[in-house]
């Protein structure tokens, strides 16, 4: 096990994603944190973070929340007003 510092930080997601992630967070039994720098680590890899089965859950918890957002989008959001 390797030993590592952490910083407190702040992120802002949009909402359904993070449902999404919290309720995967939940039934992977670790912290949205974790399950961030998991999948920041494979992605600057080029690895794949999920199963099949983990994708099956997603899949599932994506139409529990309405999440329709795919990687496409993920350079064109832009943020409603307040």
């Amino acid at each position: 096990m390797k030993s590592v510092t952490r910083v407190q930080t702040g992120l802002r997601l949009e909402v359904r994603l993070l449902k999404t992630m919290k309720a995967l967070a939940e039934y992977l039994d670790i912290s949205v944190a974790e399950l961030v720098e998991g999948m920041a680590l494979h992605a600057f890899e080029g690895k794949a973070p999920f199963s099949e089965e983990t994708l099956s859950k997603i899949g599932a918890l994506r139409a529990v929340y309405g999440l329709d957002l795919t990687a496409a989008d993920s350079h064109s959001l832009t943020e409603d007003p307040q």
